[in-house]
């Protein structure tokens, strides 16, 4: 063998078996990059009774933030050597269960990003694994499985203590999202149901300047909302952050580029990813031990929105 290991070894590193020294593994997969070499997926699954497809379920592509995790979640499935098949869900419970009622012979697992509360008894069936990725949502009731989430408490105190810090001590929270929570003691102004666009934004940044006087910060759910609450102030005549400071949540390239530049509270999805295909891949591996949360921290990223000269 090119790796110089056995065959039995080269099909337990494929087939993402435990117990493998890293060098061993490195060097498997080095040999398999130089030759080019493909498993059979058909030959695969009457072996093993595994298709190496991981469902993602998903709100929908069209928001950024889920986009760019779904990518990060592709990128870490594809370097354990596992393909992904993405499920659009548009947040309907039906289409959550049909996606979830695909393991065991479509799926060999599936990873649910952001979805809503995830039905019991198709959770409980004995499919294949369910893995629950949140970056925005806070679910009602904790599922019976492997969770990894954004520390959207950290996310929410994280902002209030950096616009207090700045001088900031009368914000509004604006559109849903996991800093507009309603159990905050803060004033909110909610566009809609699901309305967290650019247009949202610019609406709700304009009726908080008319139905909350003296209003000097707007905490928004997303950087969507935030970027347009940014055009509505200025097409309002104001001045951010001098009158009015804004912070925004997801971290999107925009941010960076917006006038001015956004702060804003970047939930991570690099280790979002990273931790969820870990727990996938221990689950397929010890598919009995008890269901583990991971709680990933937040990062405040810093800009003009609420600090003049920041970028």
């Amino acid at each position: 063998m090119r790796a110089g290991v056995s065959v039995k070894t080269v099909s337990r590193v494929v087939n993402e078996e435990p117990h493998i020294r890293p060098e061993t593994r490195d060097q498997v997969r080095a040999a398999i990059a130089e030759l080019g070499w493909t498993p059979n997926a058909s030959a695969r699954t009457l072996r093993t009774g595994r298709t190496g497809v991981v469902g993602i379920a998903v709100a929908g592509l069209r928001r950024p933030l889920l986009a760019a995790l779904v990518e990060r979640l592709v990128m870490e499935l594809d370097r354990h050597g596992l393909h992904a098949a993405v499920e659009p869900t548009h947040d309907d419970p039906a289409r959550l269960a049909a996606a979830l009622g695909l393991r065991g012979h479509t799926f060999d697992a599936l990873l649910a990003v952001d979805a809503p509360d995830l039905p019991a008894e198709a959770v409980a069936a004995e499919d294949g694994p369910v893995v629950r990725v949140d970056i925005t949502r806070r679910p009602a009731t904790e599922p019976a499985v492997d969770v990894v989430r954004a520390d959207l408490d950290q996310a929410v105190n994280t902002a209030l203590r950096h616009l207090r810090v700045m001088g900031h001590h009368r914000p509004v929270l604006l559109g849903p999202g996991p800093l507009a929570e309603p159990g905050q003691a803060l004033a909110r102004i909610d566009p809609g149901p699901g309305d967290i666009g650019r247009a949202a934004g610019f609406r709700a940044a304009q009726r908080a300047l008319t139905e909350q006087p003296g209003v000097d910060a707007l905490i928004c759910g997303t950087d969507e909302i935030a970027l347009g609450a940014l055009a509505g102030l200025h097409a309002a005549g104001v001045d951010v952050p001098g009158r009015v400071a804004v912070i925004g949540y997801g971290n999107l390239d925009d941010a960076r580029f917006s006038t001015p530049s956004l702060t804003t509270i970047d939930p991570d999805p690099i280790s979002l990813a990273h931790n969820a295909i870990d727990l996938l891949t221990a689950r397929f591996s010890q598919p009995g031990r008890a269901p583990e949360s991971v709680s990933v921290p937040v990062t405040l990223v810093q800009r003009e929105s609420t600090s003049q000269g920041a970028r």
